[in-house]
């Protein structure tokens, strides 16, 4: 039993192995994997010259997702979760999405065995090359940053319909999961730097600036995976194509805005990416965008700085929260970079309104 394995409660030990023996993994070997911001947990299987992933997603150690159909009310009694329409507990999410993805050409882990209800899964095994890993090796950063963005379009082209099995239903990326995000700013970024949440009037006053920008971005079009960055996509040279890019961690993927996987690449949370080329990356989207049908550069561009301000946004809420609740102290090194992405995003022209607010409420994050 490995170190993860046995951390974990009895009765979860034995669904561990109960599922272990049904997939006829039993005898294999474990390594535990590094964690992440998630409640799941991970642990490499080798067996036979074989190797899968293990994934362990504890049905109870989150809220509920968001069911279909719930209203404002029934969202926030059900917590952040459902208002945020994050996967939460339901593995069905990750097994819909993988589906859907390597049905349109992309290289999401395979499933190989799955039981949703003690939430469980052995996954294809893509290696340890993640973009952050695979370019401080060596490898060529922007080739990669094309490929990512090229995988990106693929997607689009594909177009697949919003997964919808009997277990999981793709939501969209609607405007209350975005305030209940960016939310998380005066809650839980502010509670880390000055001691307490923002007031009522502080509050009023930052959602009240958010809410023509929120009104100003496209209606949800296609499937936004919402965490597409260096630390969730591996280097596949050997496939071929938009297949390069491996994707792992998509489980809260809605329908959103085509921009928003294009900010999670480009404004990444974890390393710097060079302003000269996430500009040719957004170039090259738009330009393989315009040439494949009907494309509006301007509200995609508009898009972009609303929701990178947006995304960035709620970072600084989720480092802090992680930092302040959970105990995770090692995302207070990453505040300063997202703190600074924010800065950039404000002195975007669309951004005017809340750039004013911050000017005047939370002048330590003005640009």
């Amino acid at each position: 039993m490995t170190l993860a394995a046995s951390s974990l409660s009895e009765d979860r030990q034995a669904a561990r192995a109960a599922f272990l023996a049904a997939a006829g993994w039993a005898e294999a070997e474990a390594r535990p994997l590094a964690g992440d911001a998630s409640t799941r947990s991970y642990e490499r299987l080798s067996l036979g010259g074989r190797t899968a992933l293990l994934m362990n997603a504890p049905p109870a150690a989150e809220s509920a997702p968001c069911p279909p159909g719930a209203s404002a009310d029934e969202r926030r009694r059900l917590g952040y979760n459902a208002m945020a329409r994050l996967a939460g507990p339901n593995l069905n999410a990750f097994l819909a999405v993988a589906e859907t993805l390597r049905a349109a050409g992309l290289s999401a882990p395979a499933v190989y065995a799955a039981d949703a209800a003690t939430g469980f899964a052995l996954i294809e095994d893509l290696g340890d090359d993640l973009y952050s890993r695979a370019i401080a090796a060596g490898a060529d950063e922007r080739a990669l940053y094309e490929a990512a963005i090229d995988a990106l379009l693929a997607l689009a082209e594909a177009a697949p319909p919003p997964p919808t099995t009997a277990g999981y239903a793709m939501l969209d990326y609607d405007r209350i999961a975005m305030e209940a995000e960016i939310g998380l700013l005066p809650e839980w970024w502010r509670r880390l730097r000055a001691g307490a949440p923002a007031p009522a009037s502080l509050t009023a006053d930052y959602f009240a600036a958010w809410a023509g920008l929120l009104d100003a971005l496209s209606a949800p079009s296609l499937m936004a995976l919402r965490d597409y960055h260096a630390d969730n996509l591996l280097w596949l040279p050997w496939r071929e194509g938009p297949a390069r890019v491996g994707i792992i961690d998509f489980q809260d993927a809605l329908v959103g805005q085509p921009a928003y996987d294009l900010v999670s690449l480009l404004e990444d949370a974890r390393r710097d990416v060079g302003e000269d080329l996430a500009e040719a990356m957004i170039a090259r989207y738009c330009a393989r965008a315009r040439d494949a049908g009907r494309f509006d550069e301007e509200a995609f561009r508009r898009d972009y700085a609303i929701l990178a301000a947006q995304r960035n946004a709620k970072i600084l809420g989720i480092f802090a929260r992680l930092v302040l609740r959970d105990g995770k102290t090692r995302y207070a090194a990453l505040l300063p970079r997202v703190e600074a992405l924010f800065r950039r995003d404000l002195a975007r022209p669309p951004l005017a309104p809340v750039r004013a607010m911050i000017e005047r409420r939370f002048p330590e994050l003005a640009p």
